[in-house]
């Protein structure tokens, strides 16, 4: 769900969905961001969304963004931290760090972002990072895949199915949960 946008954040508490990710990346513009973080926070502080999982997709922690979005959103409480363009296990490490230094509890997983090419061919290494980190799950970032290998989305996903195959026998190898992430 755009973070920018209350009105979807608001609809997003009817839909039938087990796990809701609360965008605050690319689905908002660099103009809107802070508001983005300080709506998505506020949402998930209130609640109102069930027993649906709450994961907030952060800016990378590599932007003018990333840490503020994390520290901000450890602080809400989601169930979990999406990252993107995670692309090898140090990343996974790094990130956890970081929601340490934040202050995530243990149980606070993280996700993430599968959607680089160097990401499917290091997955097994990502895969990997479940046991020394919060690793929880992979959303396959299909759109920036597509752009990346200067490939057309089409019906049959035919220029994904490597990435797809590869990520799904990674997560079951190492018990992680694995989801193509439409944004």
């Amino acid at each position: 769900m755009p973070g920018a946008n209350p009105r979807a954040l608001e609809k997003a508490k009817s839909l039938a969905a087990d796990t809701l990710i609360l965008d605050l990346e690319d689905a908002v513009a660099p103009e809107a961001k802070l508001e983005a973080r300080e709506t998505v926070t506020g949402a998930v502080k209130t609640g109102g969304y069930g027993g649906r999982e709450i994961i907030i997709r952060i800016n990378g922690l590599d932007t003018e963004w990333g840490l503020d979005d994390l520290n901000a959103a450890v602080a809400a409480g989601p169930d979990g931290i999406l990252a993107p363009k995670v692309i090898d296990g140090g990343d996974s490490d790094r990130l956890d760090d970081a929601m340490s230094r934040a202050g995530a509890p243990k149980d606070m997983r993280l996700w993430g972002m599968i959607e680089m090419p160097k990401a499917i061919l290091n997955i097994q290494d990502i895969a990997e990072a479940v046991g020394r980190t919060r690793l929880a799950g992979f959303v396959m970032g299909t759109n920036d895949l597509a752009k990346e290998y200067r490939a057309q989305a089409t019906p049959d996903r035919a220029a994904f199915q490597h990435a797809l195959g590869a990520t799904m026998a990674a997560a079951r190898a190492y018990d992680l949960v694995a989801i193509d992430g439409v944004f």
